[in-house]
């Protein structure tokens, strides 16, 4: 899906989900508003002094009452961008392992008008200086990398990472209702099953804080592991009329049935 480019260049949001993360937020804004002009931040129930923090700002804010979850920060991003006339939302960390400074190379991309989402990867190419994950997280996120390539005839290298930019209206043909941490199986099953174009950006590997935690069941590998093939299961089987027939090998066993409308949608 390519649309025409707009008269005076394309219309870019930078959205950044923050979840407690007063230790790093003034900071990171600082460094974010060098490079971008129209910034949100959606605070999904900070309990610390982020809120204050973000007062502070000349950002524009989303606030949840209580922590909702990593996927429902990205829906409202999606809409805020949708309803405020954006062609294309930045998404990136609060938490300093998303360096600001490569946002204009994600602009680049933009302007080249050649994709529906570019994806930053940590895997693609290797960097002076770059962390080691966690060695659950990096088993993790390649195992579920080829379980998608696999299914989805898809060529990714990371399909964790949250440094991504999103065409509005690639979006728009999709239908996302998942808040937690694996929203981004429901996104990539969507993203193939409606053929947007998808490209990988390499950006360098952080991992500043080892010890930060999912919180809850999802601490545990396993879990986690379970969670994002369910996910991904369940939406594949929603969409498998769109998806080539790999995609459907091994549903049986998780026992998923699919969702047949969307609890919330996106727009």
């Amino acid at each position: 899906m390519k649309l025409a480019k707009a008269q005076h260049g394309p219309k870019i949001l930078l959205g950044i989900p923050v979840y407690n993360e007063q230790n790093y937020v003034a900071k990171v804004l600082d460094e974010v508003r060098r490079h971008a002009r129209d910034v949100l931040v959606v605070d999904d129930g900070s309990t610390d002094c982020t809120p204050m923090l973000l007062a502070q700002q000349p950002v524009e804010v989303i606030r949840h009452a209580e922590n909702r979850g990593y996927g429902r920060s990205m829906q409202d991003m999606i809409r805020w961008a949708a309803v405020d006339g954006f062609d294309w939302l930045i998404t990136m960390d609060c938490d300093e392992q998303h360096e600001p400074a490569a946002i204009p190379t994600f602009v680049e991309r933009i302007k080249a008008d050649e994709s529906d989402v570019i994806s930053g990867s940590r895997y693609l190419a290797q960097f002076d200086n770059d962390d080691a994950p966690p060695s659950d997280r990096r088993e993790i996120n390649q195992t579920i990398t080829e379980e998608l390539n696999r299914r989805l005839k898809l060529s990714l290298t990371d399909a964790f990472c949250g440094f991504k930019a999103y065409r509005i209206a690639a979006c728009e043909r999709l239908c996302l209702n998942v808040d937690g941490y694996d929203f981004p199986m429901q996104f990539w099953v969507q993203a193939a099953a409606n053929d947007l174009a998808i490209e990988e950006l390499p950006v360098r590997l952080i991992y500043n804080d080892p010890s930060r935690s999912f919180g809850g069941p999802l601490d545990d590998p396993k879990t986690r592991l379970e969670v994002y093939r369910r996910t991904m299961h369940r939406e594949v089987l929603r969409c498998r009329n769109q998806l080539p027939a790999s995609a459907s090998v091994g549903l049986e066993r998780y026992g998923v049935v699919p969702e047949r409308r969307c609890r919330t949608g996106t727009l």
